[in-house]
């Protein structure tokens, strides 16, 4: 079957990977010159799927507001007068609830704990460094955090997934370089089977492993539209550097993140993903007994500190703006002061790579898998910020629906169908 994964960030390449694997004939189309180099490139690298959150919960208005006005903020609001914004926060907004908050985090639970298992599976065939590290600690600097991640918590419990609520001593124990923070945490919740690393390395190497197996890449392109006839995809149109073409294909997989909505549009398929950006900031380590080990969570400024080997990813804030990746100075001093509060003498703040990604979030957290409502078009998409800690589950399980095989996991709540009711 010839098949055409479109985008080559680290869900399209897992896609690619697990088509290939099932005797696809497979095509990648990518914009840029390599994969992982849009929301794939400098994302906080943690692999929690005992974390994985939906942006929609209980408190969570009242935080946007109270952090509002203030200079280190984990949440940017630039409203705009795009009507799609809006229509995207009233449905965010009826997500809060409670209940409703369950229902995602589960959903996006049983994607992210499969994926993992996918992950260790393809690391036991495929063993290669990506700066991996084991363990997720979670720092609370108040009761009013620890308050507001009880529902969290109450899910773990249901969950029986293992966690930990330690103490401040306990974190310096877990983390020794918190020794020298700058101020000691109120607490910590510890997750020792979440794990971190590179997600743009690792997607090279992915990379790598599908060329090898007869997967082409087709990077400097642009989708132009795709090609339907009898309300089924034939192929895709392509912008390239030997001007306009029609790829055919039997099946097209749509993992383009957020420029996946304009693309599906034009044929009646309405995915609400809104572009939430994120920024991080990447440092070499100057001192290893003062840096963090593994990954960890500020859970106040909703910031993540993850290990690389010698370098350090400071990776956070949630910008609900316009689309443009335009770094702004708020968010950066944001990602620095947690640095500074919690690693002051781990790395050189002057030198500090900072990025911004466009995540493409959906109003509830879960992501877009299987058909899209259209015959042979099939979606990949609206991961938000754990598009890593999912990738390798959800290329598994579209590879599966298009080699017509039953996915592993219930996507009950996962499909498109969920806000077609």
């Amino acid at each position: 079957m010839k098949t055409i994964v479109l985008g080559g960030g680290v869900i399209g390449v897992a896609s690619a990977f697990y088509l290939c694997q099932q005797g696809c004939e497979v095509t990648v189309i990518e914009r840029e010159p390599d994969v992982a180099l849009a929301t794939s490139f400098g994302n906080a690298g943690v692999i929690a799927p005992g974390y994985v959150t939906p942006w929609a919960a209980p408190g969570m208005p009242a935080k946007i507001l109270k952090y509002l006005f203030k200079q280190a903020s984990p949440l940017v609001f630039r409203p705009t007068f795009d009507p799609a914004q809006w229509r995207w926060i009233a449905r965010w907004l009826r997500e809060c609830d409670l209940e409703r908050f369950r229902v995602n985090k589960q959903r996006m639970q049983r994607v992210a704990y499969y994926s993992r298992d996918c992950l260790h599976e393809f690391r036991g065939r495929h063993p290669f460094d990506y700066g991996r590290s084991q363990g997720y600690l979670q720092l609370f600097r108040s009761e009013y955090d620890v308050e507001l991640a009880q529902p969290a918590l109450a899910v773990l419990r249901d969950a029986g997934i293992a966690h930990r609520q330690v103490s401040a001593a306990q974190c310096v124990e877990i983390e020794p370089g918190l020794r020298w923070a700058s101020q000691a945490p109120l607490s910590g919740l510890y997750l020792p089977d979440d794990e971190a690393g590179d997600c743009a390395r690792f997607t090279r190497e992915l990379r790598a492993i599908c060329e090898r197996n007869g997967v082409r890449f087709r990077f400097d392109t642009r989708v132009a539209s795709l090609d339907v006839q009898g309300g089924a995809v034939r192929g895709v149109r392509i912008d390239s550097e030997r001007g306009p073409q029609t790829l055919q294909a039997d099946a097209v997989v749509v993992a383009l993140g957020v420029d996946s909505a304009a693309l599906l549009a034009p044929l009646g398929v309405k995915v609400p993903l809104y572009p939430v950006k994120g920024y991080s900031a990447t440092l070499p380590v100057i001192d290893e007994e003062k840096a963090p080990r593994a990954a960890l969570m500020d859970e106040s400024l909703k910031t993540a500190i993850t290990r690389f080997g010698n370098n350090l990813r400071v990776a956070g804030t949630a910008e609900l703006g316009n689309g443009l990746t335009t770094l702004r100075e708020q968010a950066l001093q944001t990602l620095m002061k947690v640095l500074r509060d919690w690693f002051p003498h781990a790395a050189n703040p002057t030198s500090a790579h900072f990025w911004v990604g466009r995540r493409p979030m959906t109003p509830d957290g879960a992501p877009l898998l299987g058909p899209s409502g259209v015959d042979n078009l099939w979606l990949n998409l609206g991961h938000g910020s754990t598009g890593w800690a999912m990738s390798m589950g959800s290329g598994r399980v579209v590879a599966d629906l298009i080699a017509q095989r039953k996915p592993e996991i219930d996507l009950e709540g996962l499909t498109l169908t969920r806000y077609r009711k």
